[in-house]
């Protein structure tokens, strides 16, 4: 075996596991190093590498990161941990010369991501940012479409995106419920769905204006609706026991593994009352954004609905595109997790998941269907997976390139949800300039 790469992992949560499994895949890979707080979770994803019969990795606690590019020779450094600490991990690895994959968000605000962008042009550097989206094949098929004119230039962009009462309450029970720690859904979920208009597009974001409000998640909201039961977290509680937004680690031996049994080394808990207080964030958001091309979207996110999928229209001046991607239709309500990632994440297809549908309607003439070709839809609809292909072993696109994410992407993506985050606390139109120092 020839390995060719030494890796870091940075931050050992359920999101990380995506990478810890994919690296011990590959021979020319060896994950040297795991940085997290928590030790029970390093140990989660040692045994995840001894299970792939792959050497068991160095650990380190977040104050020994300086250490850790020292003394294990890494050349790889992928981040995976709270979403307002990638810069913390970015900075330095980049200055040590390392190349850096981060999970999306690339960061929280515009002052940490003007250094990760300062850091960027420094060093040189390689940051890649891991919107797996870019690498869903019906995306990619989309993107064909519209580069090859089949509806003339693109005047505007309807973007409907609904999260269900599984996944999107799931956002509402862990630390992505405090805008401090993840940005809000318009930052952490929603920087998804802008990088994808952005290159499906090939334009820049340029003026934004939004509303944004917690409508149906935190407490006054479900007292005012009856959703709400007595408990601050799920474990343990007689009030959750029946509480159909409850989510029950000990049901599922991933999040016990990594959550119900590392509580003790940091008090974190993952199963939080989803009508409890201290929710920061909003739940229902509508996007208007203005591009350097002319065109506009109008995007809107609910947290809060029975099914969860997608719709896409794109109106141009020779005719209109529609996507509607079905994720799930109905889910039971304690319906057995067979994985940390799973269902309880978005990232593993429910029973009764549908499918994509993308159509073509040309001025003055029938519409058209645009076959979709049969793949893997495991895995963000198979992104995951096509993602580390790019990432870590060059894997290209059939137009010799890969469709992988720069820090400049990572950062109109972060712009266009702060600038919405901003819009909704003042109510007044926000220039994308005025947010991010583009380099």
């Amino acid at each position: 075996m020839t390995v060719n790469a030494r890796a870091a992992i940075v931050g050992t949560g359920s999101r990380a596991e995506l990478f810890t499994e994919g690296l011990a895949r590959r021979e020319h890979v060896e994950i040297a190093a795991l940085c997290d707080p928590n030790p029970v979770r390093m140990a989660h994803h040692n045994r995840l590498l001894a299970a792939a019969g792959r050497p068991q990795a160095a650990t380190y606690t977040p104050d020994g990161f300086a250490e850790l590019l020292r003394a294990e020779r890494v050349d790889t450094v992928v981040v995976a941990t709270v979403d307002a600490l990638h810069d913390a991990y970015i900075v330095p690895a980049l200055r040590a010369g390392c190349r850096v994959v981060t999970e999306k968000p690339m960061t929280t605000d515009a002052q940490r991501c003007n250094r990760i962008l300062d850091a960027v042009a420094e060093a040189d550097g390689d940051l890649s940012v891991a919107f797996n989206y870019r690498f869903n094949p019906v995306h990619e098929l989309v993107r064909r479409e519209l580069r090859r004119g089949a509806i003339g230039d693109v005047l505007s962009v309807h973007f409907e995106w609904l999260l269900d009462v599984r996944h999107g309450a799931d956002y509402f029970r862990r630390w992505h419920r405090e805008r401090d720690n993840s940005g809000g859904l318009m930052v952490h979920k929603a920087g998804h769905h802008f990088d994808l208009v952005h290159w499906w597009l090939g334009a820049r974001p340029e003026r934004v204006f939004g509303l944004g409000r917690l409508g149906f998640y935190g407490r006054e909201n479900g007292e005012r609706t009856g959703y709400r039961r007595g408990y601050d977290r799920a474990h343990g509680s007689s009030a959750a026991a029946d509480d159909p937004f409850a989510l029950h680690l000990e049901d599922n031996e991933g999040l016990r593994a990594l959550y119900l049994d590392a509580e003790k080394e940091d008090g974190y808990h993952r199963d939080r009352n989803v009508f409890g207080d201290g929710i920061t964030i909003e739940d229902d958001m509508a996007v208007l954004v203005r591009y350097n091309t002319g065109a506009s979207m109008s995007y809107h996110l609910t947290a809060y609905s029975p099914w969860e999928g997608y719709r896409v229209m794109f109106n141009g001046t020779g005719g209109r595109l529609e996507l509607e991607v079905e994720e799930s239709l109905w889910q039971r309500p304690r319906a057995k997790l067979t994985s940390a990632k799973g269902a309880v994440h978005g990232d593993t297809a429910l029973e009764n998941a549908g499918g994509a549908r993308v159509l073509v309607r040309p001025l003055w003439q029938p519409p058209r269907e645009v076959e979709i070709p049969e793949f893997d839809h495991a895995g963000h609809g198979g992104g995951d997976a096509r993602m580390l292909r790019a990432l870590f072993d060059g894997e290209m696109g059939e137009d010799g390139s890969a469709p992988t994410a720069t820090a400049v992407d990572g950062a109109l993506a972060l712009a266009t949800g702060l600038a919405a985050n901003t819009a909704f606390a003042h109510g007044e139109p926000v220039d994308i300039d005025d947010v991010v120092r583009m380099k």
